[in-house]
């Protein structure tokens, strides 16, 4: 057997009923301090002047970084079958993932 068959574990995620219908998110909200990032996901509909966070997630630093490294592989991935993902940050300023620190910006 192998050094790597015999270090890797089998993980077993159960997906819920209502976890598989999703959320529809486009605003995120990221903060962060020493120890974590917090992401707040909510939607923002057009002529509603509030919004609810419909989930958060606090993550440590170094998960946040897989999870940003994870994001551009499978980004990365799906522009290579189906072509650039174009992001037009004049046309919709009030919508998309903010950083609250660079507030006006689109990340």
């Amino acid at each position: 057997m192998s050094q790597n068959t015999q270090n890797s574990q089998q993980i077993n995620i159960e997906l819920g009923e209502k976890e598989a219908e999703g959320i529809y998110s486009n605003l995120a909200i990221i903060t962060h301090s020493p120890a974590e990032f917090v992401i707040d996901f909510t939607r923002v509909v057009p002529g509603v002047p509030k919004a609810r966070v419909l989930s958060r997630i606090i993550t440590t630093p170094q998960h946040a970084k897989m999870l940003m490294r994870a994001l551009k592989d499978n980004i990365d991935k799906f522009e290579s079958r189906f072509g650039e993902i174009k992001v037009d940050a004049q046309s919709s300023p009030q919508f998309g993932f903010i950083n609250p620190e660079n507030e006006g910006q689109i990340n």
